[in-house]
């Protein structure tokens, strides 16, 4: 069964300056955001196969639109990460049904390759509850100009029965990095760590 989805969310964060410095090009990370309806709230299921599966589609869904928010081609992306919030109706446990087992195989197809772990974050709230996306480069874990965040929120969600699930990517790394460590133009992309 698809994804009930009530509202989807892109935005794009550019910075342009930093410390009076001039970003150029600027970095830019694009949020898409799905609310959708928790197909589990009120009620304890064992099995939970239905938001593993939402979370394959909306792996694909948000990736993609991540990627044209930013008007690059998907091989351009540089990082990636994942995150969602359950409604008070619902547990942790549909968070992670969502995000883990399937979500990330069609965002690395919508961002082409993808040979490092998605990083994510995952918590209850209610009603305009933000929650920070961590990012991470996309085939190279330890490249440190890439450890960065952005925030989601959506001012009306997630009502009780609801999930927020939000798919961030970035064209760039932090603004004026230079705490060292591998270096993008040293990535191999093979092992997802260098």
């Amino acid at each position: 069964m698809p994804a009930d989805i009530r509202k989807l969310i892109v935005q794009v964060d550019e910075t342009r300056k930093e410390m009076g410095q001039t970003i150029d090009p600027p970095t830019r990370r694009a949020v898409a955001i799905a609310v959708i309806a928790n197909p589990y709230a009120g009620r304890y299921s064992e099995n939970l196969d239905e938001l593993i599966a939402i979370g394959e589609e909306l792996g694909g869904l948000l990736g993609q639109k991540a990627v044209k928010a930013l008007g690059i081609e998907p091989g351009q992306a540089q990082s990636y990460g994942k995150a969602a919030i359950v409604g008070e109706g619902g547990e942790l446990e549909h968070a992670a049904a969502i995000l883990h087992p399937k979500l990330g195989a069609p965002l690395r197809v919508a961002v082409e390759k993808g040979a490092a772990l998605v990083p994510s974050a995952k918590k209850q709230g209610t009603l305009g509850t933000p929650i920070d996306v961590p990012l991470g480069h996309k085939d190279a874990a330890f490249v440190r100009s890439h450890f960065d965040a952005v925030e989601a929120r959506v001012s009306d969600a997630p009502r009780a029965g609801e999930i927020v699930v939000a798919v961030a990517v970035t064209d760039s790394g932090r603004p004026l990095p230079r705490i060292g460590g591998l270096q993008v133009s040293e990535i191999k992309g093979v092992d997802g760590l260098r």
